[in-house]
Parts: C-alpha cells; structure tokens; sequence
C-alpha cells in the first residue's frame, strides 16, 4: 500500500493506494493558514490516522505547492508562503521518522495520470496545470522526472510566443518576468485577455463565468475561447518541439471547459515543427483528485 498526502492552500489529505491504485482511504484537514509549525503538525496527525487503519508506512509521498531548492534545500516557489525557506523535508523527515519523498502539486498531478489515470499506457507524458496558475510536469515510462534543479515541466514561466499575443498589452508576471505563459494561460490570464477584447474595465471574469456564458452561444466569450486555444496551442507546441510527448494530459480548473478541445488538434498543427500532429491532448482521469494519489504513487519506490 502507498501512502500520500496532497499540502495544498486551503486543505491537507492523505490518501492511501493499494497496488492496483484502488482507494482504500482519504481523510482531509483544513490547512492552518500562515503557520507552519502547524502544518507539519496536521501532516503528522493525518499519517497517525492513516497508520492506526493500515500499520507502519516506511515511505510517505507528499505533493507540496513549490520545490526544494538544490541550491539552499529548503523551499521554494510556494504560494503557500509560510513554506517559504523552510527545511521541509528535513523536519518531516525528523518528526515521522520515516522516508519522506517531495514533488510539487504539477508533478504528483502529472504522475497520477501517467499511472492510472487518462495516460495509462502511454510512455512519455507531459501534464499541465491550468488554474489560478500555470505549472506542468514530466513522467516518462511511469517514473517522475524531476530534473537537476527540480524545474523539470516549468513550461509556465518560459514567454509565451510573441507572434500570438502582439495584439495585447505587456503583462507581469509574479516572477518578475513580462508575458510569461501563465499570464496568458492561468485562469485569471483568461479573464485578462476577455476583458481586453472586449475592453471591460471593471472586475475581471473568471473563466467559470466565460465557460458558462460560452455555453449559452455569447459570441464574445466564445471568440476568447477560440483565441485562448490557439494561446495554448501555441505554447504546448514548444513543449511538443522539444519533448515530443505521446500524450498531453490538462489540469486544473480550465481543463473542465469542453470547448477549450474543440480547436486544438487543429490549431497544435500550425506551430509544431511537423507534417502531422500525433500527439493527444485530453482531460484528466481523476481530475482534483490527482494531486493526492500522485503523491501515493511517489512512496512507490
């Protein structure tokens, strides 16, 4: 059995697997919110749980919101902040006694799926998170690659083309760099460029609200989907230029939008470096569930 646990902004839970990747148990607890100290204490309490059902774990998986870094080995990246420069691993490590094994949410997401889950069987995946931001990740022949400076799938902060976006005015990233993907492709990206087409200066939509409006025959909203396809399109033909993955798995929030896989293949076909485009782009398996069974499998070994 695999034991997992998916540290995310507003909950913790843990799940266990057994070998055919079958749910055999999954608790939740509400994430204390700025407080690390007691974080890894709710990660201990949710394990006792686990433990009390199943016996003792050697190895736990957890999918956290950021990275270690290999330079300090304390983490990074995290939206979470309170995470931030702390020695994660070490101190869950110290208070569980037992192997701990860290990939961040994109990772375990992209694992999942490779697993068990809409790219069974497939060799070499790329998965992608399209929410509040933008992340991705690598597993090739069902193990995880995380890369020397675990950045491995980070495809959100490379530029988005520029020969797609020139219509648009520069955006800011969080990161300090300008027209990253995920200022495009992120979930308040496409409120963003909704609103600059169609010139709305109030509170930006969300993409539920432009989904919804799409489906209902809104011509405007359904231009904006049509234009962020391409955008997509766009990038994941970087990725596919260099990676040339089997199978491209979407998650997050946008990837419940239908619409969003009406014009890909189509438009994937004008940007990738090839006479063809066999490479399938589909929605996940498990969908928010991912992130905490990705984690299980981590313990696998």
């Amino acid at each position: 059995m695999y034991l997992g646990i998916d540290l995310g902004g507003t909950k913790i839970e843990a799940a266990v697997l057994d070998k055919q990747g079958r749910l055999l148990f999954r608790e939740r607890l509400s994430t204390p919110q700025g407080n690390y100290e007691a974080t890894l204490d709710a990660i201990n309490v949710l394990v006792a749980w686990a433990e009390s059902q199943f016996g003792h774990f050697d190895c736990l998986g957890i999918g956290t919101p950021g990275a270690i870094s290999a330079k300090t080995g304390l983490m990074k990246n995290c939206n979470s902040t309170c995470l931030n420069n702390q020695p994660l691993l070490a101190d869950l490590q110290d208070r569980l006694k037992k192997m701990v094994l860290l990939a961040n949410d994109a990772d375990c997401f992209t694992l999942s799926e490779a697993m068990d889950g809409a790219a069974r069987g497939y060799n070499n995946v790329f998965g992608v998170i399209l929410g509040t931001g933008v992340g991705g990740g690598l597993v090739i022949k069902q193990q995880l690659i995380q890369g020397v400076n675990r950045i491995a799938g980070e495809w959100g902060h490379n530029p988005m083309p520029a020969n797609v976006i020139d219509q648009f005015k520069p955006r800011l990233c969080y990161c300090g760099r300008v027209n990253c993907v995920e200022t495009f492709l992120s979930g308040p990206g496409l409120g963003r460029t909704h609103a600059e087409l169609n010139r709305i200066h109030h509170a930006l939509p969300d993409a539920k609200l432009i989904a919804t409006q799409a489906m209902t025959g809104d011509e405007s909203t359904l231009r904006t989907l049509k234009l962020y396809s391409r955008h997509l399109a766009s990038a994941l033909a970087n990725v596919i230029n260099i990676l040339d993955p089997d199978i491209i798995v979407l998650g997050g929030g946008i990837s419940n939008i239908n619409l969003v896989y009406t014009h890909i293949q189509r438009d994937l076909q004008e940007f990738v470096f090839s006479d063809q485009v066999l490479t399938k782009i589909v929605a996940p398996e498990y969908g928010d569930s991912s992130g905490v069974r990705g984690a299980a499998w981590l313990s696998r070994g």
